[in-house]
Parts: structure tokens; sequence; C-alpha cells
């Protein structure tokens, strides 16, 4: 039985991040050192940190991770990409191009018999009126057609622009800490959606850019995954056992 592994905000292409270039050899170093050990990988949004597809083009960039994940999918290996608030505009191109499973909302998915709940986490819970609403803007059909008509030169440049100052208004461009069961947005939906599906088994999210590990019941946890900004932790299940865990480079991984 091979592993499933589980991994999100990447956020490559951030003008945010001054060590892009490593940070996507990371990532790629990753992938094809579990590349025989995977039956399938789940990226669980915010791969990338602006991603937009015109008809006839997508991003500048990313040609090692791209290469990569066809790689691996032409070996057999399932690669699902679900979109974060970051890179919620894929088109086809990773489908048809990288042979990846597009997933644009969350999941429940059977996996060696237990049952998961998948999603990048973005707006779960949430009270924020102004997200919502940007949310809303950013997933509105009519508002992604008057984008793409904007030249990519100028289109391209504002989307990476926005992001970087999205990261850079927080506090030394990082997320805040764990809130507390009480107050974590995340924790709070999905002990709310326990108590009418309560035959999930695990909750796994990004967005946070924090390590989480908590038991929701006896039979049910859930798992945040951190970054693969600075943290670069993923998670892994092996049919029996999951855990979250770190990539350090030269070292072997599960």
């Amino acid at each position: 039985m091979k592993n499933i592994y589980f991994l999100s905000d990447a956020h490559l292409g951030s003008l945010a991040i001054p060590h892009a270039r490593m940070q996507e050899r990371r990532l790629v170093n990753f992938l094809d050192s579990i590349k025989h050990k995977a039956a399938a990988i789940y990226l669980l949004g915010d791969i990338f940190d602006f991603w937009h597809e015109y008809k006839t083009v997508v991003p500048k960039g990313y040609t090692r991770l791209l290469g990569k994940i066809s790689e691996l999918t032409d070996m057999g290996v399932e690669v699902h990409f679900f979109t974060g608030n970051h890179d919620l505009w894929v088109g086809d191109y990773l489908q048809e191009e990288c042979g990846v499973t597009l997933h644009t909302k969350s999941s429940v998915v059977d996996i060696y018999g237990s049952l998961f709940y998948l999603s990048h986490g973005d707006g779960l819970g949430s009270k924020d009126r102004k997200f919502k609403l940007l949310r809303g803007i950013f997933h509105n059909r009519l508002c992604q057609r008057l984008f793409a008509s904007i030249h990519p030169r100028w289109g391209m440049a504002f989307g990476l622009e926005w992001a970087r100052r999205s990261r850079m208004k927080r506090e030394d461009g990082k997320e805040p800490p764990y809130q507390g069961e009480d107050r974590e947005e995340l924790v709070i939906f999905a002990k709310d959606y326990l108590r009418s599906h309560p035959d999930i088994n695990f909750f796994i999210f990004g967005h946070r850019h924090i390590e989480l590990d908590l038991m929701l019941q006896r039979t049910c946890r859930m798992l945040i995954l951190g970054d693969w900004i600075s943290q670069f932790s993923y998670a892994v299940f092996d049919g029996e056992h999951l855990f979250l865990d770190s990539f350090i480079e030269g070292e072997s991984q599960p």
C-alpha cells in the first residue's frame, strides 16, 4: 500500500518571498523524493501566489514544478489540485497539460476506507464581511471575464502586487498564531460540520500557515498543514496512520 501525501500554501511566484527559486526547487525535490512511494498527492490550495489563465496564455515560470507534476501523473500517481484564495483562477491548463484532477470546492474523499474532508479552508467559518465580499467578487464569473479582458502584462502584475501587499499587511508578513479551539475559524467549522456528518475521520486544511494536529472526537482528527514558505511541512497517510512532517533535504523521507 502506497502513501497519500497532502501539502499546501507554497505561494510560488510571491513578490514577498526572497528565496523563490530555491523554494520551488525544494518543493520539486520533495515531490521527486516521494514519487515511488505515493499513490496520490493532494495539493490543498495556494500553491501559486497568483495564477490566472487566459484563453491562450498561462503565467510565466513554474516550469520545474509543472514538469515534475507531469512526470508524476505520467507514472500513474494521482495529483489532486485544490484551488485556494490565491490561485482560484485555474482553468483547464493543469488538467490537460499536467494531468491533475482539479477541485474548485471542498471534497469528502474515501481514502483506504477512511473519510477525509479536504479543503484549502478559505472562507470556512469566517465572519469577516470584507473577506467574504472579496471572495464573492473573485469567484464571480462576470468579474472573472472582465479581468480576463485585461492584457496579461498588466493583469498578472496587478495580481502579484495585490498578493504581495496582502501578505505584507501582516506583522512580519506572517499569519497570526493559533487562536485556540474557541476562536480558530477552521476548528469551529470542523466541529460544526462533524455534528451533522459524524462519519468523517479526518479534516485536512491549508490556508492558515500553521501546523495543527487536533483530536475533535475519538474517531476524528483535524490537521492544518503549515506552509511551503518557511515550514516545508506536509501530511502523510499510510492507510492506518496520519501524521505531520517536514521536508529536510538530504534526509530520507517516509
